[in-house]
């Protein structure tokens, strides 16, 4: 390698600050939502001040300057609009506003049905998470002696305790609470997105089968939109939806179409494998419009949310055994589970939508 130009050793060491203090981002933001600066906009019309939004949040006036930093890096970063003078970090004439990132993190509003995204953010960005990545080197080192034992996540590796288990109940309840908050608010949003996009998902089917399908809240949007569908699991007060125990291991209820939505990429191939093969077993044949409907994450260089995908692939890495996964990881685990042919219908933002054919 060239030894670096000035100008480059200049450009790199700028770069190594902004990738050493990055984590200052989601600190940022972390700050925002516990604050409730974006739900202090809401309530303000969508824009205010810097004093306007000191006084909502009841913070002292020793700290105006201090909010109006963290303000401006919110802006900077995209979390927050801004108008004429918020440059600058005690600016009274700097006005803020609401994105549509930061409209996700506003209590008590729904989009499309589906609760703020605030629990995301905390979940992210929780101690636990944190103290897991912090650990990577470690787990790096260590070796798995057992033959063709699965490896456990670093987050397991530091607290002894597995993500949406009792062991993580016991660990920290009130933890635990906010990780499934999260993964709730994580599996709903963009629910209504599919039935207006993927609209011929559904035409035709007769019964579907939603796996891991949490409250219900998937199952309630698609018979809303296709009452003619016979769903499981399904609840309602006329009885349309039922709630099925079941095991995607070892048992998944019969139905003309099986649909996994964000369920994958929690689980290594083989127990990809496994489920799908489950999946095959409960659907007819093609002829006959059995299928499985994955929504899940398609990474692809090509992508502009491309490093999204690769942080959130990161992110299982550090908290469970999963991964996110190109379109050849997906060929291949489809493949090895007995289907035939898939086709990626549609991408929407960071996740596609698959179907894969007996």
């Amino acid at each position: 390698m060239a030894v670096p130009t000035d100008a480059e050793l200049v450009q790199a060491q700028a770069d190594l600050w902004k990738h050493s203090l990055c984590y200052l981002t989601p600190m940022a933001l972390r700050c925002a939502v516990q604050l409730g600066i974006p739900t202090a906009l809401h309530r303000l019309g969508g824009t205010a001040s810097l004093p306007d939004l000191m006084a909502a949040l009841s913070l002292p006036q020793s700290k105006t300057a201090y909010l109006g930093r963290l303000l401006r890096l919110l802006v900077t970063t995209g979390v927050l609009g801004g108008a004429a003078g918020s440059s600058s970090s005690s600016s009274t004439a700097a006005v803020y506003r609401l994105v549509p990132l930061s409209y996700l993190l506003v209590e008590g509003v729904r989009i499309d049905g589906e609760a703020s995204q605030r629990a995301v953010v905390l979940a992210a960005t929780s101690r636990h998470y944190l103290e897991a990545a912090l650990g990577l080197a470690d787990w790096f080192r260590k070796d798995v002696q057992l033959p063709g034992a699965e490896v456990p996540a670093p987050f397991e590796d530091v607290h002894g305790a597995r993500l949406f288990e009792e062991s993580m109940a016991d660990l920290d309840p009130e933890s635990d609470k906010v990780f499934h908050e999260a993964l709730a608010a994580h599996d709903h949003m963009g629910i209504g997105l599919i039935l207006r996009e993927g609209r011929a998902l559904f035409e035709g089917l007769r019964s579907l089968t939603d796996c891991c399908g949490g409250d219900g809240t998937t199952a309630r949007a698609v018979v809303k939109a296709y009452p003619h569908l016979k769903i499981h699991p399904r609840r309602g007060d006329d009885g349309s939806v039922n709630y099925v125990a079941g095991d995607l291991f070892h048992s998944i209820p019969p139905a003309q179409a099986v649909m996994l939505k964000l369920v994958l990429h929690f689980w290594s191939d083989e127990d990809c494998i496994k489920i799908l093969a489950q999946c095959k077993k409960a659907i007819p044949s093609r002829n006959e419009g059995g299928k499985v409907i994955i929504i899940d994450i398609v990474v692809d260089p090509s992508e502009p949310m491309l490093e999204t995908q690769l942080l959130m692939d990161v992110g299982m890495m550090v908290c469970a055994r999963g991964r996110q996964r190109d379109e050849n990881d997906w060929s291949t685990i489809f493949t090895k589970a007995g289907f035939s042919d898939y086709k990626i219908v549609k991408k929407l933002g960071a996740r596609g939508i698959i179907e894969v054919y007996p």
